[in-house]
C-alpha cells in the first residue's frame, strides 16, 4: 500500500496543531518540523508536487499574545490566528529554504472552495505554485471565517485542497496512528483497520470524537475528509506524526489505515463535468476543431463558429458540431461576453483583443468531458 505513495505525482500533506506545536510550552517543536521537511524535500527531488495544509497558527499565536489555556472567544481565536500565522508561515518557509525550495502561503474559507469563481483562482494559484516548483503552505484564514463560513478543521480543508488540485494522494499525519474499530484510549480491544475499502455505515461508526487539547478534528472529521477525498479519485492515509520523519515510515510500510479510492482524480473531474454541473450555456465547433477535440485537443477560439447563452469564467458549456450534435461539456476559461469577441481569431490575438492576457485555450482539454470519455 505504501507504492500508493512512491507512486503519486501531487501530494497533500496535512499536519495538525498537536505535532506542530508543543502543548504545555506553546512553542514549535522545531526538530519534528525539520524531519517532516527532510522527508517532502526528499519527495520533492523526486519530481512530485507537494502541498501542506498546516494547523498551528492559533496555538502559535495565543501564546504570543500570552492568552491562558481553555477555550478561546472567536475574536482571541482570529486575533490568536493573526499573530500566529506569520510565525507558522515563517517557519515552513525557513526550514524548506535549507532545501532549497520555494515555499508560498495561501489561506482560504470555506467559501473560497465551494463559490465557483473564488474557487477557480484558488485552484489556478495553488496549481501554479505547484508548477513553479512551489511548496504552497495552506492554512484556514481564520482571521475573516466566521462560525457560518468556516470549515472547522483542517482535515477536511485538507480534503477539499486535494480535490480542488486533483490531487494523487492526500497524508493525515494525525495523533494516531490509523483508524480502530473503536477508540483505542478507551477499549484496549480495539482492533486495527489497515485499510478501507468504502466508507460504508459501519466504517463510520467506528468514528470517535477529538483528543487532541490543541486541535478540533478527530477521527469523525478524518473519515469526512476521507469521502471528500476518494470521491474525487485521491487515496487517503491516515498516519502517525508523532515520530521523526513520519513520511519515511510510511513509505517504508509503517502503521497506517490506506483509504481507496474507485476511480482517478481525472477520471472523477470528467465525471462531475459531464453530468453533476448545470450548462449555462452552448458552443458549436466546426469539424476541424471537432476532430481536434476527438484526439484529444482543447478548444481553442479559432475553432468555434457561435457562442449561446450568459456564462462566466469557469461555467459549464455544452459542445456541438456544426448539425448540432453534441459532443461532451467542458468548464470554459471566458465569460460569454469575452468568447464571442474572440470567436475565429488565433490564440495570440487574444491579449489585442481583450485587452489582458488570458488563456491560449477556451476550454484547455483537461477541463473537457466529452461523449466518448464516459464508460
Amino acid at each position: 500500500m505504501a507504492e500508493r505513495l512512491s507512486a503519486a505525482r501531487r501530494i497533500v500533506v496535512k499536519v495538525g496543531s498537536a505535532l506542530l506545536v508543543d502543548a504545555d510550552s506553546g512553542r514549535l517543536k522545531r526538530a519534528w518540523l525539520e524531519a517532516l521537511c527532510q522527508d517532502l524535500a526528499g519527495l520533492h527531488r523526486q519530481g512530485k508536487q507537494i502541498a501542506v495544509v498546516s494547523s498551528g497558527a492559533i496555538a502559535l499565536g495565543r501564546r504570543h499574545l500570552g492568552l491562558g489555556p481553555g477555550a478561546l472567544k472567536l475574536e482571541e481565536s482570529q486575533a490568536a490566528a493573526a499573530a500566529g500565522q506569520i510565525r507558522l508561515a515563517h517557519a515552513w518557509a525557513d526550514v524548506l529554504a535549507g532545501h532549497e525550495i520555494g515555499v508560498a502561503q495561501v489561506l482560504l474559507t470555506a467559501e473560497d472552495t465551494e463559490e465557483r469563481r473564488r474557487y477557480l483562482n484558488a485552484r489556478n494559484t495553488v496549481d501554479t505554485l505547484l508548477r513553479l516548483g512551489a511548496v504552497p503552505v495552506i492554512n484556514e484564514n481564520d482571521t475573516v471565517a466566521t462560525a457560518e463560513i468556516r470549515f472547522g478543521d483542517n482535515d477536511r480543508l485538507a480534503a477539499r485542497v486535494a480535490a480542488m488540485i486533483g490531487a494523487d494522494c492526500l497524508v493525515l499525519l494525525s495523533d494516531i496512528d490509523g483508524l480502530y474499530s473503536a477508540d483505542p484510549g478507551i477499549d484496549p480491544g480495539a482492533r486495527f483497520i489497515p485499510e478501507v475499502a468504502a466508507l460504508t455505515a459501519e466504517i463510520e461508526a467506528m468514528a470517535g470524537g477529538a483528543r487532541s487539547g490543541l486541535g478540533r478534528g478527530g477521527m469523525v472529521t478524518k473519515l469526512a475528509a476521507a469521502r471528500i477525498a476518494v470521491q474525487a479519485g485521491c487515496p487517503m492515509v491516515i498516519a502517525s506524526g508523532h515520530g521523526l520523519h513520519p513520511l519515511k515510515a510510511i513509505l517504508a510500510g509503517g502503521r497506517c489505515t490506506w483509504f481507496r479510492a474507485a476511480t482517478t482524480p481525472r477520471s472523477a473531474k470528467k465525471q462531475w463535468i459531464g453530468g453533476s454541473l448545470k450548462p449555462m450555456g452552448r458552443i458549436a465547433v466546426d469539424a476541424g476543431a471537432a476532430k481536434a477535440l476527438a484526439r484529444g485537443k482543447s478548444l481553442l477560439p479559432a475553432g468555434v463558429t457561435a457562442i449561446e447563452g450568459e456564462f462566466q469564467r469557469g461555467d459549464a458549456v455544452v459542445l456541438v458540431d456544426g448539425d448540432g450534435r453534441e459532443l461532451g461539456r467542458g468548464l470554459v476559461a471566458y465569460s460569454a461576453e469575452d468568447a464571442r469577441r474572440i470567436v475565429g481569431h488565433r490564440s495570440q490575438d487574444i491579449e489585442a483583443i481583450l485587452g489582458y492576457r488570458g488563456r491560449e485555450e477556451l476550454i484547455h482539454r483537461d477541463d473537457l468531458a466529452l461523449h466518448r470519455d464516459k464508460p
